[in-house]
């Protein structure tokens, strides 16, 4: 694979399947708050060309719940990078632009969506949480995920340091997208 195809390769796939993917992990995550509270879970709709969502029947502890998707969105990412990191795995560098993503993504929807109630927002402030815990979870999290992407330009062919792209990673990181492409067809609960 030519040097300046495996680039595109590895950012497009980055870029398309850390959206995919953080929609995944927060979607998740209210699954696993809804099932450690006893509620049950009606549809999740991953598809590519949606935003996703959780549709929840019963649902006993609504702020656990809705807390769990920004909370276990950003945690969970964090956790799969630390592990590759440990391992020394050498695409590690994608799960750190991934846990970025993750950190930026959940902290703008929650901080910035609490101005109008949007989605998760609403339901937060509904059930007891404050502005002010919205915000903070915003201010929080979203420059933290800016300080994860600082320095991975090279790694992805990008600036004048750049380091020649892994073609290994690159492979690796559209096999996933394209995964994470499948799963959310064949979970489309709309």
């Amino acid at each position: 694979m030519p040097a300046r195809l495996a680039q595109a390769v590895l950012i497009v796939s980055t870029l398309v399947g850390s959206w995919l993917g953080m929609q995944d992990i927060h979607e998740l995550g209210h699954v696993l708050g809804a099932w450690a509270t006893g509620g049950h879970v009606e549809r999740v709709v991953l598809h590519p060309l949606t935003i996703s969502r959780t549709d929840l029947g019963d649902n006993p502890r609504p702020l656990l719940v809705v807390w769990a998707g920004p909370i276990g969105g950003v945690a969970m990412p964090l956790v799969l990078w630390a592990m590759a990191a440990t391992c020394r795995w050498r695409g590690a560098f994608v799960l750190r632009f991934f846990a970025g993503f993750c950190l930026i993504a959940n902290g703008l929807y929650i901080g910035g969506g609490s101005f109008d109630r949007v989605g998760d927002c609403g339901t937060m402030l509904r059930h007891g949480s404050e502005m002010w815990h919205l915000w903070l979870f915003g201010v929080v999290t979203v420059p933290l995920g800016f300080r994860l992407w600082h320095g991975l330009g090279p790694a992805f062919g990008l600036g004048p340091d750049r380091a020649n792209v892994d073609r290994g990673v690159a492979i690796a990181s559209f096999v996933v997208c394209v995964l994470l492409i499948v799963i959310g067809f064949a979970i489309d609960g709309r």
